[in-house]
């Protein structure tokens, strides 16, 4: 294979393997890159080697297939010595690889007298990464939002042909997506080059993910090397991603931490010019010193989802910022799980409803819009995908926390609103089209576009326009069947909705206890306890306390091997004891029946409170 030294992403100058932040796994310090075509950038850009077995002194010719500047050789020749030969093209006035703005690419080939050859192509580009701003690229601020990606697919697996891949890349660029996290393993080289080609910022990683097995080592080190030495062209690539929720299991250890440090010091030595990273669990202390450990920080949080409310994501990034000012942070991991059947006029935490899917992604936006120095977003997930352990949310095996659908024939609402911050192309989309039985008497319309002024027309006459900025709500009165349409600019949209006297049952999990959640007074008894309460506050009673450990091993065993080894930290068990009971029912509702809550609060409302 061919082996592009391009200049060191941190400084100007070429570092290759006598770079100094190689051999000692410090943090190289940061500067900012030439513009494009800046005639200022020069050095070795191309060099080549061959695998070892070619026998020294044959012959290696390496030529550049695009045009390397007017006085650069379009062909070169090495001699081949300790397996490798190498040459060098200094690239004049170069055009930088630019992301999605200008991915440019060039290519070189390399060939043995024999006939033996090979093309690669690859980008030159600088990166940066600041505490204050984030990302830099060529010099330039890059706000990175986009989206994670596991490959696999319903009815194929990982089995996929090229046609996958683009149609996952199209979707991609269709949001506005200017990076992607290729999670939690080595993707198809394929994608790899189309990330090249159309400009996405990419984050690749190995698969050392949720469990650290000690006698493993030597498996994380040689998937790093491979992960490494095979992407080192790739001028979309931007960091190496140490593990995934390492923690999640046994807690920050020794041998762990030895683990890291290892596969730090591997990726530093084989790769000077990329910096390192780790996507942290949310329930690991932001004050623990393995968060420092890689060179760029990032975080899995699921606040609003799995426990706690959407506030406190901002609440966590706002801590970090202050107490770690010189450190980079980034978002590796938000979302909420979705099914596109389950609608509703009122959602909440837990109902898997893509009606509170998109309020979830709304905020998250928001959220990260005010923070500049969230160095990258990436959604998790862009797709729904295969998961053996679940089995909630109505499609059992899949987690749904996707935009889109497993087999990509839906987009969920969410998906829009991430269109409307990211991209340029005009559009407009009526939320809750799938909510078409509606209850109530006046109804919510929700809109979202990139266009400044909405207009919504009900059976086919004006009803309102709105100046807005991404998302737009109309209170509509509704008695029977109306066609809804919405129009931005020269785009429109349409849907259409009933009136209806009761919910229909497909629009929530089978199970859920939605009436009993909404009528809190008919589940408080004064002076007793009810699920109305916070862990903390029923565990002390230990009347109360034996009624919720029953509850919660039932819930527990309901989610199989997602939650058998995952150990609790303290910080998390805090903030799970200051949480209503009623919030976490709602949360394993797959496992709680309507007669289960109901007899769970008549106990408890027949224990009574100590004064």
């Amino acid at each position: 294979g061919i082996r592009k030294i391009p200049s060191c992403a941190y400084c100007p100058m070429p570092c290759g393997d006598k770079s100094p932040h190689a051999d000692n796994g410090s943090r190289p310090p940061e500067r900012e890159g030439p513009k494009a075509h800046d005639p200022g950038l020069r050095g070795p850009d191309a060099a080549a080697y061959l695998p070892h077995g070619h026998r020294d002194g044959h012959g290696l010719g390496i030529q550049g297939l695009h045009t390397f500047g007017e006085h650069a050789p379009p062909f070169q020749t090495a001699a081949v010595q300790g397996g490798k030969a190498v040459t060098v093209f200094d690239i004049e006035n170069v055009h930088l690889w630019n992301g999605v703005a200008d991915p440019y690419l060039y290519s070189v080939a390399a060939a043995m007298p024999g006939g033996d050859a090979v093309a690669v192509h690859f980008g030159c580009r600088k990166i940066a990464f600041k505490p204050d701003t984030g990302f830099w690229l060529n010099g330039r601020n890059v706000r990175l939002v986009g989206a994670a990606r596991h490959q696999d697919r319903a009815e194929l697996g990982n089995a996929l042909t090229a046609a996958e891949h683009e149609e996952d890349m199209q979707i991609l660029r269709d949001m506005g997506a200017n990076t992607v996290r290729l999670a939690h393993y080595q993707h198809a080289q394929y994608f790899y080059d189309l990330c090249d080609k159309y400009g996405l910022v990419a984050w690749a990683e190995i698969p050392y993910i949720t469990e650290h097995m000690p006698e493993a080592t030597a498996n994380t080190l040689s998937q790093m090397e491979e992960l490494v030495l095979q992407n080192y062209n790739h001028p979309s690539i931007i960091c190496w991603g140490l593990s995934n929720e390492i923690t999640v299991t046994t807690g920050v250890t020794e041998n762990l931490t030895a683990n890291h440090r290892l596969l730090n010091d591997l990726c530093h030595r084989l790769d000077a010019t990329r910096p390192t990273t780790m996507a942290h669990a949310f329930m690991l202390d932001p004050n623990d010193p393995f968060v420092q450990l890689p060179d760029i920080c990032s975080y899995n949080l699921y606040y609003g989802w799995y426990l706690g409310e959407l506030q406190q994501n901002d609440e966590f990034f706002d801590m970090f910022h202050k107490n770690r000012p010189d450190r980079v942070i980034g978002l590796s991991e938000f979302g909420a799980d979705a099914n596109p059947a389950y609608q509703s006029a009122r959602p909440e935490r837990g109902d898997w409803s893509e009606s509170y899917q998109a309020v979830y992604h709304e905020h998250m936006l928001k959220m990260w819009s005010e923070r500049p120095y969230i160095w990258a977003m990436h959604v998790w997930n862009g797709f729904d995908f295969g998961a053996d352990g679940r089995g909630e949310g109505g499609k059992p095996g899949q987690n749904q926390k996707g935009l889109v659908t497993f087999d990509r024939k839906t987009k969920k609402d969410a998906y829009f609103i991430y269109k409307a911050y990211l991209s340029s192309d005009p559009f407009v989309h009526l939320c809750g089209r799938r909510y078409v039985h509606r209850t109530e008497s006046q109804t919510e319309i929700k809109v979202y576009s990139n266009q400044p002024r909405v207009t919504l027309f009900v059976d086919g006459k004006e009803f309102a326009a709105q100046d807005g900025d991404k998302i737009f709500k109309f209170i509509v009165p509704i008695s029977g069947t109306h066609e809804i349409k919405a129009v931005a600019g020269s785009c429109t949209d349409c849907m259409t909705i009933t009136k209806a006297d009761k919910p229909d049952p497909t629009y929530r999990a089978e199970g859920q206890v939605e009436n009993w959640f909404d009528k809190p007074e008919e589940l408080m008894k004064e002076g007793y306890y009810s699920i109305m309460d916070s862990m903390e506050t029923l565990q002390k009673s230990p009347a109360a306390s034996k009624l919720l450990s029953s509850l919660m091993v039932k819930a527990s065993n309901a989610y199989g091997d997602v939650a058998k080894n995952v150990k609790m930290p303290p910080e998390m068990e805090r903030q799970m004891a200051r949480t209503p009971l009623r919030s976490i029912l709602k949360q394993v509702a797959k496992s709680i029946t309507p007669a289960d809550v109901q007899q769970l609060n008549a106990a408890l409302n027949k224990i009574k409170k100590e004064s």
